[in-house]
């Protein structure tokens, strides 16, 4: 393969990239943040590499979510806490019932930049860009709003950094104690069936914590208890972003993108003589490709030569997104390729974008039904292939909204336009999200029973 460097992706075709209009503020943009510090370290993006080795050789589980886009105008601290404490609460569900380690990663502190299936869009006869993400354009629908504006990422940067500073600090500080298992419950979270369930739990999990402190454990001298790890991503899309937050760990020489612990690509952007493919390839980082139906194994096999020539378990994370009624059909191709040439890779199960319906009234939506059905698609594929899936990726929010239909609470068509926030796609909310760790963690402990009666 060719030499890499931060800024050899400029020699490849980049799409989804913003058309901006003045190449000397671009530029200026990318300096300063270029003079800026890294948001995370190699050795954190290391830490999140042999933990997800262990997710791809099925000891431990991925658990990753958050906003579908983050916003400049829903920047507030209890926003980020509701969202990191949802993520709390379907990993404890998920290790309680299955007995694995969760790895937890956050599509927070970076997930600003959004591709488009168009680069314009027309309302009431007016042409404008299309909305990009808040560190490209605004969402507001006028010329002004809608100009690509580089000093936005700036701005992205600089909340991005704020929300690292607060999730390490719940992570680290105290509040992913495990005794506060209970307090994680959302007020309006009483209102779901599944939060009488998750106080079960909490309940069962408070009791061993009681028995081990009777046997001389607790958060005091098992350092485990007292926090847990908590890992950052977002779609690498921005590039003139992405490398100017790149920089040459001073420990192995190897190149890290210091925006986040994780980054991966989008199904529009991993085509062949791609500039973000090219980018990546280079950079250290733990890395998620997106996989759909336009994703032949022929082109899979040759995205993994590019991105992972040296096979390392953790480098790579299988992201499919087909929809609920593609993936029992599409997926077994892909899984039969990577299983033949031994590639030790995490599969996780994208159950969001491939269903995406317009409600009645105009609202995009997502039915939980259509959701939990690619879910248990994708499980039902990997029990058949004799392979296991490891992870789920889902956006969702602390926030209590009505983006997505169904759901034990029944959000109908109609109920959407009470708490419809999203700046894109439409997100889980906290009960949904709940309700659905729990049932994911039954599909994984099928999983795992179909795994030691092979093994037997």
């Amino acid at each position: 393969m060719a030499i890499w460097a931060p800024e050899s992706w400029r020699g490849h075709e980049a799409r989804q990239l913003p058309d901006y209009p003045d190449p000397g503020t671009l530029a200026a943009a990318e300096a300063t943040i270029a003079r800026f510090p890294p948001l995370v370290f190699a050795g954190e993006t290391r830490a999140l590499t042999a933990e997800l080795a262990e997710v791809a050789a099925g000891k431990a589980f991925l658990l990753q979510g958050g906003d579908c886009a983050e916003s400049f105008a829903e920047f507030h601290p209890n926003n980020i806490r509701d969202t990191f404490r949802v993520l709390l609460q379907m990993a404890v569900v998920l290790t309680y019932a299955s007995k694995l380690p969760v790895v937890k990663v956050g599509r927070m502190a970076g997930q600003f930049a959004k591709p488009r299936s168009a680069p314009m869009e027309e309302i009431g006869g007016i042409s404008l860009p299309s909305y990009r993400g808040d560190n490209v354009n605004d969402i507001a629908f006028n010329e002004a709003s809608r100009r690509p504006d580089p000093e936005r990422m700036i701005r992205g940067y600089n909340q991005s950094a704020a929300t690292l500073n607060l999730l390490r600090a719940f992570a680290s500080g105290g509040y992913a104690n495990l005794l506060q298992v209970h307090r994680w419950m959302l007020d309006f979270m009483g209102r779901s069936p599944w939060a009488e369930r998750y106080q079960d739990v909490a309940n069962r999990i408070g009791d061993a914590l009681d028995f081990m402190a009777a046997c001389g454990l607790d958060p005091e001298t098992v350092p485990q208890l007292q926090g847990t790890h908590f890992y950052t991503s977002h779609e690498a899309l921005l590039l003139p972003y992405e490398q100017a937050l790149t920089r040459q760990d001073s420990l192995t020489g190897d190149w890290y993108d210091c925006s986040a612990h994780m980054l991966w690509i989008g199904d529009r952007t991993r085509f062949e003589g791609s500039a973000h493919v090219e980018f990546m390839r280079g950079i250290g980082n733990p890395i998620g490709i997106k996989c759909g139906p336009s994703l032949d194994p022929d082109g899979l096999l040759h995205l993994l030569d590019t991105l992972d020539p040296q096979r390392r378990p953790g480098r790579i994370t299988l992201i499919t997104r087909y929809g609920f009624d593609k993936i029992e059909k599409g997926l077994p191709a892909l899984v039969r390729a990577v299983k033949r040439e031994g590639r030790p890779v995490v599969w996780s199960c994208d159950p969001m974008h491939g269903n995406v319906v317009k409600a009645a009234n105009g609202y995009k939506t997502r039915p939980f039904e259509r959701i939990l059905a690619e879910v248990r698609g994708f499980f039902a594929v990997h029990r058949a292939e004799g392979t296991h899936g490891g992870g789920i990726h889902v956006e969702m929010t602390g926030q209590n909204v009505t983006e997505c239909t169904g759901g034990a609470v029944a959000i109908t068509d109609e109920g959407l336009a009470a708490r419809y926030h999203t700046h894109c796609d439409p997100r889980l909310n906290a009960g949904q999200s709940l309700e659905l760790a729990f049932l994911l963690a039954d599909m994984v402990n099928e999983e795992m029973k179909e795994r030691e009666r092979r093994a037997a």
